[in-house]
């Protein structure tokens, strides 16, 4: 199930996400099972994090970000140019409090 945040939840979500690195990368192979094994992995650890997404064009990486955010319940807080931020809240332990409102 995908996560639904408000705005203030975004905006909280995209400063925190400011000084953050890329953990991971998309390369010419594409959205692979494994990646998404390990993107998983990275968001249960992380919760917030930035993937770059390598892509022909806009449309290609646009594509590419909406499945991985389909395909791992995540929310896109931000995209920028080939680096788009995810968030998904941990199941065992929650690090981020995100504002109520």
């Amino acid at each position: 199930m995908p996560v639904v945040l408000t705005s203030a939840q975004t905006r909280f979500l995209r400063g925190q996400a400011h000084d953050l690195k890329a953990l991971l990368q998309i390369g010419g192979k594409g959205v692979t099972p494994a990646f998404i094994a390990e993107l998983d992995g990275v968001l249960e650890h992380h919760e917030l994090i930035k993937v770059k997404v390598a892509g022909e064009d806009r449309e290609a990486r646009d594509a590419m970000i909406a499945e991985l955010v389909e395909q791992t319940g995540s929310a896109l807080v931000q995209r920028i140019g080939h680096t788009a931020v995810l968030y998904r809240p941990s199941k065992e332990r929650r690090q981020i409090v995100l504002p109520r409102a």
